[in-house]
């Protein structure tokens, strides 16, 4: 699974114009899921962020995870992650798992987030979503399981 991490200090998804999810202090998600991930995938990738360490502590250094500083997340599928440029400008997503495959992994990682005691708001898989974030730092982080 690929994941792109974004701690932010605010964040919401809206389709059609109704808020779906929204967050205050923790991190968006941007997550995409690829062939041959499973549930060793989803746990991996559901433990690395939850305890990722780039939360500020009391002497304002990156040093807790979004469930020592009690974070949220707001997770939205994003299968343009696994986007391949290797033939030109316009991206082919083949890299990309099938959709039903992708939305049961999505929603496995969703799940498996909130087992870490995190906060868990969602976007709508396969919808046409407007996201909105302020990014704190800003802190982007690639987290890729295959790596």
């Amino acid at each position: 699974m690929k994941a792109l991490v974004q701690r932010v200090s605010v964040a919401d998804v809206t389709v059609a114009g109704e808020v779906l999810g929204k967050i205050e202090a923790g991190v968006l998600v941007l997550v995409c899921a690829v062939p041959g991930d499973g549930q060793e995938e989803v746990e991996k990738l559901a433990r690395k962020i939850a305890n990722l360490r780039i939360h500020a502590d009391e002497a304002g250094k990156m040093n807790l995870s979004l469930v020592q500083s009690a974070g949220s997340a707001l997770v939205v599928s994003q299968f343009t992650l696994a986007a391949d440029l290797s033939r030109g400008n316009r991206p082919g997503f083949t890299g990309a798992a099938a959709p039903a495959e992708a939305e049961a992994l999505y929603e496995d990682f969703c799940t498996a987030l909130a087992g870490h005691g995190v906060p868990v708001e969602r976007g709508r898989f396969g919808a046409d979503m407007a996201v909105n974030l302020v990014n704190d730092g800003p802190v982007t982080i690639w987290i890729d399981t295959a790596a």
